[in-house]
C-alpha cells in the first residue's frame, strides 16, 4: 500500500515510458513523483529533492543507467534504484546489482508490476530506517542511563563521604565538584553561613575566574542568591531575565539550591548550591533534582560537623571530669592513709600510757576512778580497730575481660577482718559456702568492699549474742546469691524501707559501730553498675537479711590465684 510521503524519482527519456510509470501506476495510488530524462538531471534532483525511490532507464542517453549507480555512490545518496531494462539485457542487470542496484523491472511492464517493485523495495527501505532509527534510539538511551548510573555513582559516593570524611573543608568541595559534574555546568560555588544575621561566604568553588579566586573565606554576592535564601526553593533562570543580576558576567544560565537546616519548629537556609553555564542552555528537571540531593547532602554535613565537634567538646569535658575523679579518688585515698597513719601511732602511745598509768602501784585510784580508766582503754581499743580497718576503696573496671573474684575467698577474709568487731559486741558469725568457688567477673577490691560495707551493717545492727549468718549459693538463674541474716532482729518497718537510702553512719542506740565500710547507698549503686541487684528482707520472725546477686562466670580453676 502506496504511502503519500514515500517519493518516486524516475529517470526515463521516453515520455510514454515515463506517464505509464509516473502517472498512471505510481502517482495513482498516492506516491509523490518526480521525472527527469537524462542522468545529469538525476543527481542533481536526487540531492535536492531526496527520494525514497530512483526508477531508471539501464539505457539512457549520456550516461547510462549504470553510469548513474556509479555517480550517486560518489555523491554518497544511498537511495535505493530499480533498473528498467530490456529483453537480452542480463549481463548489464548483473553488473548494475553488482553497483547496488535494488530490483529491476523488465520492459515492456505492467501497472501493476511497477507498484509490487516499488512497494517492495520501499518496504526495505521503511524496515532499514526503522531499523536505524530504533538503533539510534537504543544508543541514545544506552548514553542516557550511563549517564544516570555516573550520576548514581557520583551521588553514592557524596553520600558515603558524608558519613566517613570528617574535614568538613574537603568534603564540601567534593560535594561542589559533584554537583558540576551532574548538572553538566561549567562553574560553580557554594556559600555557607553560620547564622540568618550573617552574610553568605565564598566556602568552595569550580572553575572561577582567576580575578575572583581572592573571595575565598569572604563575603559573597551575587545579586541573585538572596532571593533563593529568603525563599527557600530552588531557582532555575537563564536568558534575558538572567541579565537583570550580576552573576549574568559568569554565565547565561543558572541553576541555585539552597542548603537547608532544621531550627528548633522550622528550616532555615545557611547554604547555596549555584550552578552557572556560559551559554543560555537551560537547566533540566532531572539536574535540579540532582543538585538538591546534593544540597541534601551538604546539610547533613553541616549538622554531622556540628554534632561530631559537640562530641569532641562532650569528650574532652567527659576525660577531665574523669581526671579530676581520678586525682579526687586519690586525694581521698592519701588522706585516709594518712590520717591511718597518723592515728595509729598517737592512739597506740596513748593506750600504753594508759596501761602504764592504771598499772602504777603508787597510784592510788578509787574505784569509780578506775572504772573511768577501763572505759578510756575500750574507747582507745575501738579506735585502733577502727584504724585499722581504714581501706581506701579501689577503682575498678567491672566486666572487664580476665578480671574475676572467687566469692567464698573473699567472704573468708571479710570475716576474718571483722573478728575484732564481732568479738567486741559479742556477735557470733557463721558462714555457709559451697566447696567449689563461685567466680563473678568484678575485680576483687571493689566487691571487697561491698562485702565489708554490708559486715558493717550486720555488726551495726546485731545484738550483743546474737547471730550473724552469710550463705553463698547458685541460683538456677545463674547468679551468685550472698545473704547477710541478723537471726533475731527486726528493723522498723520505716527505717527498713530507707535503708538503702542511708550514706552516713547510724547513730541509733544501743547499736555497735561496725568499722569504716561504705554505706548502703553506696552498696547498691556500686553493685548496680555492676550488673547486679540488692534487696533487704525484714521479717519478725525471720529476721534482717540483706541479699545482693551478680552474674556468674566460669567456675574457679583448681590451683588458680584469686
Amino acid at each position: 500500500m502506496a504511502n503519500g510521503r514515500d517519493r518516486i524519482l524516475i529517470v526515463e527519456n521516453d515520455p510514454v515510458v515515463a506517464d505509464l510509470i509516473g502517472r498512471q501506476a505510481l502517482q495513482s495510488v498516492g506516491f509523490q513523483v518526480a521525472t527527469v530524462g537524462d542522468a545529469n538531471s538525476a543527481i542533481a534532483r536526487a540531492i535536492q529533492w531526496v527520494p525514497d525511490l530512483i526508477l531508471t532507464d539501464i539505457n539512457l542517453p549520456g550516461l547510462s543507467g549504470k553510469d548513474l549507480l556509479v555517480a550517486l555512490k560518489s555523491q554518497g545518496v544511498q537511495t535505493p534504484v530499480v533498473l528498467l531494462a530490456q529483453r537480452g539485457q542480463e549481463s548489464d542487470i548483473v553488473q548494475a546489482f553488482r553497483l547496488g542496484a535494488a530490483d529491476y523491472l523488465l520492459l515492456p511492464v505492467r501497472e501493476a508490476e511497477v507498484v509490487s517493485a516499488v512497494e517492495r523495495v520501499l518496504q526495505q527501505v521503511h524496515e532499514r530506517r526503522e531499523r536505524e532509527r530504533l538503533s539510534q534510539q537504543l544508543q541514545q538511551t544506552n548514553q542516557e542511563l550511563q549517564a544516570r548510573v555516573r550520576e548514581l555513582t557520583t551521588i553514592f559516593s557524596i553520600g558515603k563521604a558524608v558519613t566517613s570524611i570528617t574535614d568538613q573543608t574537603l568534603l564540601m568541595d567534593q560535594i561542589l565538584e559533584a554537583a558540576v559534574q551532574v548538572t553538566r555546568a561549567d562553574l560553580g560555588w557554594l556559600l555557607m553561613r553560620d547564622s540568618d544575621e550573617k552574610p553568605f561566604v565564598l566556602t568552595a568553588a569550580a572553575n572561577l575566574p582567576a580575578s575572583l579566586e581572592g573571595f575565598f573565606g569572604q563575603p559573597w554576592d551575587d545579586g541573585i542568591s538572596k532571593l533563593v535564601a529568603l525563599s527557600a526553593e530552588t531557582l532555575t533562570i537563564h536568558g534575558e531575565p538572567l541579565k537583570r543580576f550580576k552573576v549574568s558576567s559568569l554565565g547565561q544560565s543558572a541553576l541555585i539550591a539552597p542548603i537547608k537546616a532544621q531550627k528548633k519548629t522550622q528550616h532555615t537556609v545557611i547554604g547555596l548550591l549555584t550552578m552557572i553555564r556560559r551559554q543560555p542552555v537551560a537547566f533540566g528537571s532531572s539536574e535540579q533534582h540532582l543538585l538538591e540531593a546534593l544540597a541534601d547532602y551538604a546539610s547533613i554535613a553541616v549538622i554531622n560537623a556540628h554534632l561530631f565537634r559537640a562530641a569532641e567538646e562532650r569528650a574532652r569535658s567527659m576525660q577531665t571530669l574523669v581526671e579530676q575523679m581520678r586525682m579526687g579518688e586519690q586525694i581521698n585515698q592519701e588522706v585516709l592513709l594518712a590520717l591511718q597513719e597518723e592515728l595509729r601511732g598517737p592512739v597506740a602511745a596513748a593506750s600504753a600510757a594508759l596501761g602504764k598509768l592504771g598499772k602504777d602501784p603508787t597510784a592510788r585510784w578509787r574505784s569509780d576512778q578506775r572504772q573511768w580508766l577501763a572505759a578510756i582503754q575500750d574507747q582507745l581499743d575501738q579506735l585502733q580497730r577502727v584504724v585499722e580497718a581504714i581501706q581506701p576503696l579501689q577503682s575498678s573496671a567491672a566486666g572487664s575481660e580476665g578480671v574475676t573474684s572467687n566469692l567464698n575467698e573473699l567472704i573468708r577474709q571479710v570475716v576474718q577482718r571483722a573478728r575484732p568487731f564481732t568479738q567486741q559486741a559479742g556477735l557470733v558469725v557463721t558462714t555457709d559456702l559451697p566447696p567449689e568457688g563461685v567466680v563473678v567477673g568484678v575485680e576483687a577490691r571493689v566487691l571487697g568492699q561491698v562485702l565489708h560495707g554490708l559486715m558493717s551493717e550486720a555488726i551495726r545492727y546485731g545484738a550483743e549474742g546474737g547471730q550473724i549468718i552469710i550463705r553463698l549459693e547458685k541460683t538456677p538463674q545463674r547468679q551468685a546469691q550472698v545473704a547477710f541474716r541478723n537471726v533475731g532482729v527486726h528493723l522498723d518497718p520505716r527505717e527498713a524501707e530507707r535503708f538503702f537510702e542511708r550514706t552516713t553512719r547510724s547513730t541509733s542506740e544501743g547499736r555497735h559501730f561496725g568499722g569504716v565500710g561504705i554505706r548502703p547507698a553506696v552498696i547498691r549503686e556500686v553493685l548496680t553498675r555492676l550488673g547486679g541487684k540488692v534487696w533487704l528482707e525484714n521479717s519478725p520472725g525471720q529476721g534482717m537479711t540483706v541479699y545482693f546477686s551478680l552474674p556468674l562466670t566460669q567456675s574457679i580453676q583448681p590451683g588458680r590465684k584469686n
